[in-house]
């Protein structure tokens, strides 16, 4: 095994329910996580309760299409 080329450094705060936020390398702002439609409602969490946000699924997809 070679040497590491790089490790990221994330750090994750739980907002409450499903909303986190990400602190992600070079970014200035932090990322929200949290959930929408479908999702929230497969959760149990009613609409409203909780400021819409992407999911972390939402997230992976977009990466892995990129």
């Amino acid at each position: 095994m070679g040497e590491v080329a790089y490790v990221s450094e994330v750090r994750v705060e739980r907002e409450g329910g499903p909303v986190r936020r990400a602190y992600l390398p070079v970014e200035n702002d932090p990322v929200w996580y949290g959930a929408h439609g479908p999702v929230r409602e497969h959760y149990g969490y009613p609409e409203g309760e909780f400021d819409d946000h992407a999911t972390t699924l939402d997230h992976v997809v977009a990466a892995a299409a990129g």
